[in-house]
């Protein structure tokens, strides 16, 4: 049986979206939901892999603003890499990302960028792509340090933590789990971001609006408030196996009474009762991956979260072997 990868269509979204549902490490960023909300940003060039006319492996990608001869799975999205269903396994896997960069060498492309999943996000082990990459010469680019809860077996909560919980939870700060406070919540997020970074957040308040629309089920918003002020709150993307913290933020009063700390306990007891394995604050890195921001890491990790690795590999595309 023989692998052969073509080019993603339009019509083959409805396909694409019911094939991640039953993937070993796909989410909600893989899905083609996800992926056209900012496709007027990108020049898709995502792949199926197919074996005897069945599907067998999705690939997301897109080119690089930066480089039509450069793909990246995927540059919308924090990862990408291939999902499956468990038919791309060892020597089958090393096959199947070969046949991705034969395709692209083909189309006139030179270079791959290969977002991994992270582990955290997998249903059951499925790291197959990292050997492959190794065999097939690509070179770990960049590693992004994150830091999550293993709600299995969590690590033990800090006294600077408990001591947070209990003056925002004396001071009345109340936990509401609301999408009606996103408004309000952004406000706080880019005031905060303004503040401590100069920067603005990521998606703006339209864009994400419209993302929870299309995905009411895997994005939920949980704000802590004082009476009726929004003053800290969490934005979180919701998979199979995690709960993932995409944005973080706490105004000036939230911060004077801890009020992250009562958010983002009552957000990692909501994970645990929902069945979850893992509770993910994201990464805690700037410039690729090669300044470590210590003090929110340590933030993170003192709710009882260890560190995990966000993979980033580069693949010279004219090196491989005919």
């Amino acid at each position: 049986m023989t692998l052969l990868a073509r080019a993603y269509e339009l019509s083959d979204a409805d396909r694409w979206d019911a094939f991640v549902a039953r993937t070993l490490q796909g989410t909600l960023l893989h899905t083609r939901r996800f992926l056209a909300y900012h496709d007027d940003r990108f020049f898709d060039r995502s792949l199926m892999l197919e074996e005897d006319g069945i599907v067998v492996g999705l690939f997301p990608a897109a080119l690089s603003p930066l480089d039509e001869r450069h793909v990246i799975s995927h540059p919308g999205a924090t990862y990408g890499g291939i999902v499956h269903q468990g038919r791309l396994r060892g020597g089958r896997m090393i096959a199947a990302i070969d046949c991705l960069g034969r395709y692209y060498r083909s189309i006139g492309l030179s270079r791959l960028t290969y977002k991994v999943v992270p582990r955290f996000y997998h249903r059951a082990p499925a790291e197959d792509d990292l050997y492959a990459l190794f065999r097939l010469g690509a070179t770990r680019q960049r590693c992004d340090l994150s830091c999550a809860v293993d709600l299995a077996s969590r690590l033990p909560i800090s006294e600077r933590r408990r001591r947070g919980f209990k003056r925002a939870s004396s001071a009345g700060v109340q936990v509401i789990s609301d999408m009606a406070l996103l408004p309000e919540f952004w406000t706080v997020l880019t005031e905060n971001l303004a503040r401590s970074h100069g920067v603005r957040p990521v998606h703006a308040i339209d864009e994400m609006s419209r993302l929870a629309g299309l995905f009411p089920q895997h994005i939920r918003c949980l704000c802590g408030r004082l009476g009726d002020e929004v003053v800290a709150g969490v934005l979180l993307f919701i998979t199979e196996t995690a709960h993932h913290a995409q944005y973080i933020a706490s105004s000036e009063v939230g911060h004077r009474l801890s009020a992250l700390d009562v958010v983002l306990e009552t957000a990692i007891s909501i994970a645990e009762r929902e069945g979850k394995r893992w509770f993910d604050f994201g990464i805690s890195n700037e410039s690729q991956g090669k300044f470590l921001n210590e003090g929110l890491f340590q933030f993170k990790s003192e709710f009882g979260a260890g560190g995990a690795v966000h993979e980033f590999y580069e693949w010279d595309l004219p090196s491989l072997n005919d």
